[in-house]
């Protein structure tokens, strides 16, 4: 088969490869489509280790159809239509037991520890293949897998927003234009925050109720606390940028609270006394857990969710390196490679 396989540095070689062996409780899964994300920039150009070391196949948001099934498997059958959530967990570490499967104490990441999905066929443990109903888009439907789950768990299960809750988004990219509208669909009043117009006029056309754009100098922070009575309830930094997430933290009211989900390798300070004497709460976002995915899709259908829309650039496999470069130049919101 072909994959896109990294051996380090800023570009993927397209090589002929195996096909995976599956053992009898896995699957081999031929791949519809798999998204661009900025995690594979981390390996790509930021220097970010892969934990598996190369080469490897990147590519961590599939959805695709059965091809084979182990002897063991009886949850999905040949031809059943799958998503594969980013990471695949152990079931029986503490943090699986206690729910929270997410952050996996033995979780291995397709993409990461594992080869991923930027090739024809994928192997997964037939356990976390997510069946995908008829009426959503196979190809378009890759990317719920964490462009759509990693906002989903953020915003309902470590922010807790509520309806009637104001939030300001910081960053509106691929994962923030999503925690904006499901912001949205879960009720709360939704500032988005941006240094790119186009970016800000998607953020309104997802629901966001107004658009921030900070200018050379300004306050943001005071800006939005001036917009919001006082500050926000909860700020969500899907950036990944020590700026701005000193911004995020101090545009929240008292009692509010600050949701991580971007990655940075660098710290960034923040003032003990204010977490302390307003009671503000700092949490962190990984991922989604496996219980929640159904729900997302189930948004998906009911139109609450936009997924088509989404999608704004595909690419056949041949062309991986082009689609990564899209990603880079930060044009459009999420691109696909169709093998």
């Amino acid at each position: 088969m072909k994959a896109a396989v990294y051996r380090g540095g800023p570009t993927l070689a397209v090589e002929e490869v195996p096909i995976p062996e599956i053992a009898d409780d896995e699957i081999l899964v031929k791949v519809a489509a798999c998204g661009v994300c900025h995690t594979d920039l981390h390996y790509l150009d930021h220097g970010v280790p892969t934990f598996k070391k190369p080469p490897l196949i990147l590519g961590h948001e599939a959805s695709g159809t059965v091809a084979r099934a182990g002897r063991a498997v009886v949850s999905v059958r040949e031809g059943d239509r799958v998503l594969l959530p980013a990471v695949v967990t152990c079931g029986h570490c503490v943090m699986c037991r206690e729910g929270r499967e997410n952050i996996c104490m033995n979780m291995r990441m397709f993409g990461n520890h594992i080869d991923g999905a930027f090739a024809e066929y994928v192997k997964a443990p037939a356990k976390d293949a997510i069946p995908l109903p008829l009426d959503l888009p196979l190809e378009e439907s890759c990317i719920i897998a964490d462009a759509l789950s990693t906002p989903y768990h953020a915003i309902r299960n470590r922010a807790r927003v509520l309806p009637g809750d104001t939030v300001a988004v910081f960053g509106c990219g691929g994962v923030g234009i999503n925690v904006v509208q499901i912001a949205v669909a879960c009720g709360a009043k939704v500032l988005a925050v941006d240094i790119s117009p186009e970016k800000l006029e998607l953020a309104i056309a997802f629901g966001a109720s107004e658009a921030v754009q900070p200018k050379e100098g300004e306050n943001v922070a005071k800006t939005i606390r001036g917009k919001t009575d006082g500050g926000v309830d909860v700020a969500i930094e899907a950036i990944g940028n020590p700026v701005t997430l000193g911004q995020a933290f101090d545009s929240v009211r008292r009692g509010g609270r600050l949701c991580i989900v971007g990655f940075s390798d660098k710290p960034f300070t923040v003032p003990a006394a204010k977490v302390m004497f307003h009671e503000i709460e700092i949490v962190g976002s990984l991922g989604c857990r496996p219980v929640d995915y159904p729900r997302i899709i189930e948004m998906i259908r009911a139109g609450r969710v936009q997924l088509r829309p989404l999608v704004t650039g595909r690419f056949p496999l041949s062309e991986v390196n082009a689609a990564v470069d899209t990603l880079r130049s930060g044009k459009g919101l999420r691109n696909i490679v169709v093998p």
